[in-house]
């Protein structure tokens, strides 16, 4: 592929819990998927990365989750659909409104954390996410795991899709992430995850924790913005890929 986009979880500091530096990601990723409130920020917090997005020219995504604030939106729920799909529309419509305050627009949705994993493989939920999407704006396009189960429901619905892959977290022989509770299911090595992602540029494939490449489809990576070192990770992916000729751009128009 000679163009990717770099998305970042931004807008997810508080005080108490800083969790990234969303002002020196915002000048290496090309889109920010940023917090609605219900696992993490507040919405002073959200509008200032908001507002910081729209200055560096960086596109919008609403970045809803479970109602997990405690659990940073990590624990895994069996939410009735009604419940989940009336959360999610709640979450878009808060990041909807900040983000047309500071003179911006979100035009894309990307999940988080448990919620996100769990549509990858649940079709119940990942119906509802979708069913939400539809309701508050159809427009939004759906950005999720590389063959995930969502992405599937999501067309079938009418929405547009990417997907995405992750640059700082392990594989699964089958293409899903290593569950976070495993050892290194994240990775810290700035140089091995930019080799990882030039490779999937070029190829279509990431090496799995058991050695095997697997086939990834992506027109977006992720570089966690709490991970540590996330900063120097970013960076030297995108370093890497402009290196091999790679364009970094957005996949969903820009912050305006």
């Amino acid at each position: 592929m000679s163009t990717i986009d770099l998305n970042s979880d931004l807008g997810e500091n508080v005080p108490d819990r800083v969790v990234g530096d969303d002002e020196a990601m915002l000048r290496v990723v090309t889109s920010a998927n940023v917090s609605c409130g219900f696992h993490a920020g507040s919405p002073e917090g959200i509008r200032a990365t908001l507002e910081a997005a729209v200055a560096n020219g960086v596109a919008i995504g609403a970045h809803p989750g479970y109602r997990d604030y405690e659990g940073f939106g990590r624990l895994a729920r069996d939410v009735d659909s009604a419940t989940l799909q009336a959360h999610v529309e709640y979450q878009l419509g808060a990041l909807q409104a900040l983000a047309g305050a500071v003179g911006g627009m979100a035009v894309y949705v990307k999940p988080h954390g448990a919620l996100y994993n769990t549509i990858a493989r649940d079709e119940r939920q990942a119906k509802d996410v979708v069913a939400a999407i539809r309701a508050v704006d159809p427009s939004l396009v759906l950005l999720g795991l590389a063959g995930g189960v969502v992405l599937d429901v999501a067309e079938r619905a009418g929405l547009e899709t990417a997907a995405e892959a992750f640059a700082d977290r392990a594989y699964t022989p089958e293409g899903l992430l290593v569950s976070r509770t495993e050892p290194g299911s994240v990775l810290h090595d700035p140089a091995l995850v930019a080799a990882r992602m030039v490779r999937l540029a070029h190829e279509g494939v990431i090496e799995a924790v058991d050695g095997t490449d697997v086939a990834v489809r992506a027109e977006s990576i992720c570089v966690h913005g709490d991970s540590a070192g996330a900063i120097a990770m970013a960076e030297a992916t995108r370093a890497a890929l402009e290196a091999a000729d790679v364009t970094i751009a957005p996949f969903a128009g820009t912050a305006r």
